[in-house]
């Protein structure tokens, strides 16, 4: 498995476990996000602590997610962006649309409020 999902109190944690967030783990990564908020979870958390890299459809994913949350009036947090995905999530103004935080404690209080 690519990635671990984790229920919590008021949220679901998704942990990206590869140091590539790309075409090879994106499509599974939007399957799990489309069944996870068919359950009814509306806060998700998308922890990118061990990713160095992310392409055009790893963006795509995190999209998809944050779409997700929205239209379910909750709340999707980024978190654990090292350097380089940082600069492609700047870089694509990503950074005006997304909430993103520097770590998962963050992105759970930001959720608890």
């Amino acid at each position: 498995m690519d990635f671990n999902i984790e229920s919590r109190n008021k949220s679901t944690v998704i942990e990206i476990l590869t140091e590539k967030l790309d075409t090879h783990i994106a499509p599974a990564l939007k399957s799990e996000l489309v069944l996870v908020s068919g359950k009814g979870e509306k806060n998700i958390i998308l922890n990118l602590k061990n990713c160095h890299y992310c392409d055009s459809s790893g963006l795509s994913a995190i999209l998809v997610a944050n779409r997700l949350c929205k239209n379910a009036g909750g709340t999707f947090v980024l978190c654990g962006l090292n350097e380089a995905v940082e600069r492609l999530i700047t870089i694509s103004q990503l950074d005006t649309v997304l909430t993103i935080t520097g770590t998962l404690d963050e992105a759970e209080k930001m959720i608890s409020q």
